[in-house]
């Protein structure tokens, strides 16, 4: 009668289910594969007139994007070229590329930043880039060319297929906060004003937006 009531009581039967629903989620866990992280670069974008100009309205600040770690990430004037496209005839058509690489003799991945602009110079920090000159980009740096500040910040994963960028638009100047020098404006200097020379190559004019023609 006692093994009856054990085996039929619904109370008891109720108490014993958490455990067998227990082991069989633990024995699922330890089976499941360990989810690679993935490398995402966060760029927050910020110019002065881009309520007004609206540069940027061809980026896409809603959600991370997945490019391939054989793809080469452009930014630029010209979209048939640029993955990243910035609408504004003073941008150069391809004006700075962000490669994605495994360093040598490691497995930590990082990214490196070539200027491909012939008429506008780059900084990385501190660091200026001219024409087709490269650097590794730092895992927190802000990148300026002419009025355009860009946060860049590194979050680090393990995949090697691809990485993700995630941009974000800034409402105020990020320089200003930071205390980092930037590049003059590429607004046109009058000829009987500062000398172009400070702003831009010897001969090179600020409105000549055919100049680079790499792609």
């Amino acid at each position: 009668m006692a093994a009856h009531m054990f085996l039929c009581d619904p109370v008891l039967r109720f108490h014993r289910r958490p455990a067998l629903s227990s082991l069989s989620i633990m024995t699922s866990l330890e089976e499941a594969e360990t989810e690679e992280t993935v490398t995402c670069l966060h760029l927050t974008f910020y110019h002065p007139g881009q309520e007004e100009k609206m540069m940027f309205r061809c980026l896409n600040f809603c959600k991370r994007e997945q490019v391939r770690a054989d793809d080469t990430a452009k930014f630029g004037r010209d979209s048939s070229v640029c993955r990243y496209s910035l609408v504004d005839s003073r941008v150069s058509r391809a004006q700075f590329s962000l490669h994605f690489y495994r360093k040598l003799h490691s497995s930590e991945c990082g990214f490196e930043i070539k200027n491909l602009s012939k008429k506008t110079k780059l900084t990385v920090n501190q660091t200026e880039l001219g024409h087709l000159n490269k650097i590794d980009l730092p895992w927190k740096c802000i990148i300026c060319f002419g009025d355009y500040q860009i946060l860049a910040e590194i979050q680090e994963g393990e995949s090697v297929d691809y990485f993700e960028t995630h941009l974000h638009l800034a409402e105020a100047p990020i320089l200003q906060e930071r205390c980092l020098p930037r590049l003059p404006s590429l607004q046109p200097i009058p000829e009987n004003g500062i000398s172009p020379s400070l702003f831009l190559p010897q001969g090179k004019s600020p409105t000549e937006i055919d100049e680079n023609e790499l792609c």
